[in-house]
C-alpha cells in the first residue's frame, strides 16, 4: 500500500491500538503509539499524534489523558466492562445447550470486545473442559432457524431423537410437525415451545432437534396458542416436563418462603397458617418432576388439594418404597 494510502489509516490505526492495548492499569505512552503507526510504515510526529488524539476525542472515543511523570492514554471503557463480559461468559459456560467447541468459540469472540490484558483474564478464569455440554453441533443454527420460522408464521417439520448409552442418536419414530411459539431456556438448555396435533402446547429440546425446516403453512391457532402466556408457561411446568395443570394447595414451613416465590413468582400469596407455616396455590402441572420437587423438602411441605393430587404423590412415594424394599431382599 502507498505511504499516502497508509497515511489515511493513520486514526484507526490509533483506535484499534488503544482500544486493544489499553485500560487504566496500561495506557500507552506516546512513544509507544509512534512505535505502533511505525510499525504500519507510518512515520509521524509527536504533535500530529496529539492532534490525531484529539480529534478522536472529538468524535466521540472515551480517551482518558493521563497527566505528568507517567503521562499515557487509555480507553476508559469499552463495549462491555470486564465485569459484564464475565457475566456474558458464565452464561456461555453454564448453556449446556452449546457444545464445548462453540463455548470456547463464543469465549474467544467475547475476548474480542476488551483488550488484550483482559482478554487474557477472562480466558484464565473460565474452564470449559469438563463441564455438561451438548453433543449437538448445529443447536446454534436451530436456534436461528426457529426464530425465522416464527417471525414468518411457518409450520416447521423436523426429526427428533434421543442418546442412548453408546452415546448414539436413537431418532423417534417418523418426521414431526409442529406450529413453534417461542424459545424457552429453562436449566440451562433451550427448549422450542410448540403446538402440535398429537399433544397441543408442548416443548422440545432444540439440542435434540435435527433437520429443521419451514414448511410454508402457517402456524396453528388454537383457544390455546392465543391465551399462551410464556410467563406462566414456565412457572407451571417443572424441568420442563408436560403433565396435566391441576391448582394445587401447599403447606410450607415459612423458611420455604423464598424457595416459593423463586419457583412461583413474587405474586403467590401467602397464607399465614400458625405461627410456623402458610399455605398458598399455585397452578401447576402434575409430573413426577413436580413430586420430585415437593419430595426434595421432606416434612417441611404437605400437600393439600385436589384428592387425586395427593393420592399421586403417595403412590410415587410408595412405588419408590417398593423399589428399594425389593433391593434389600436381594
Amino acid at each position: 500500500m502507498p505511504k499516502t494510502e497508509k497515511q489515511k489509516l493513520k486514526l484507526l490505526i490509533l483506535k484499534d491500538y488503544l482500544e486493544q492495548n489499553t485500560d487504566p492499569d496500561h495506557p500507552a505512552t506516546i512513544h509507544e503509539l509512534l512505535a505502533c503507526l511505525e510499525r504500519e510504515g507510518i512515520q509521524a510526529e509527536r504533535k500530529s499524534v496529539y492532534r490525531d488524539i484529539q480529534l478522536l476525542m472529538d468524535y466521540g472515543c472515551d480517551i482518558v489523558t493521563i497527566r505528568g511523570k507517567n503521562a499515557g492514554y487509555y480507553i476508559a471503557e469499552g463495549k462491555f466492562d470486564q465485569a459484564e463480559l464475565k457475566l456474558l461468559a458464565d452464561a456461555v459456560l453454564a448453556s449446556k445447550f452449546l457444545t464445548e467447541r462453540k463455548s470456547s468459540d463464543l469465549l474467544k469472540k467475547l475476548g474480542t470486545l476488551t483488550n488484550r490484558q483482559r482478554a487474557v483474564e477472562l480466558r484464565r478464569t473460565m474452564l470449559v473442559s469438563g463441564r455438561v455440554k451438548s453433543m449437538n453441533e448445529s443447536v446454534i443454527y436451530n436456534v436461528d432457524e426457529l426464530h425465522e420460522a416464527i417471525r414468518a408464521n411457518s409450520q416447521i417439520n423436523f426429526r427428533y431423537f434421543e442418546w442412548d448409552r453408546n452415546k448414539e442418536r436413537v431418532f423417534r419414530k417418523g418426521q414431526r410437525t409442529a406450529s413453534p411459539y417461542a424459545l424457552c431456556w429453562d436449566d440451562a438448555n433451550y427448549y422450542l415451545i410448540a403446538h402440535t396435533e398429537e399433544h397441543g402446547i408442548t416443548h422440545f429440546r432444540v439440542d435434540k432437534m435435527t433437520n429443521i425446516r419451514q414448511t410454508g403453512h402457517p402456524r396453528v391457532q388454537t383457544e390455546q396458542t392465543r391465551s399462551l402466556d410464556l410467563a406462566s408457561y414456565g412457572k407451571q411446568v417443572f424441568g420442563m416436563f408436560n403433565g396435566r395443570l391441576e391448582t394445587v394447595r401447599m403447606r410450607f414451613e415459612n423458611s420455604l418462603a423464598g424457595v416459593v416465590i423463586d419457583r412461583f413468582g413474587k405474586e403467590i400469596i401467602l397464607i399465614p397458617d400458625g405461627p410456623d407455616h402458610f399455605t398458598c396455590m399455585a397452578e401447576v402441572m402434575v409430573s413426577p418432576l413436580f413430586y420430585g420437587w415437593i419430595a426434595s423438602f421432606g416434612t417441611r411441605v404437605r400437600l393439600l388439594s385436589p384428592e387425586s393430587v395427593v393420592d399421586g404423590f403417595r403412590e410415587n412415594c410408595e412405588n419408590t418404597m417398593r423399589l428399594y424394599e425389593t433391593v434389600a431382599q436381594h
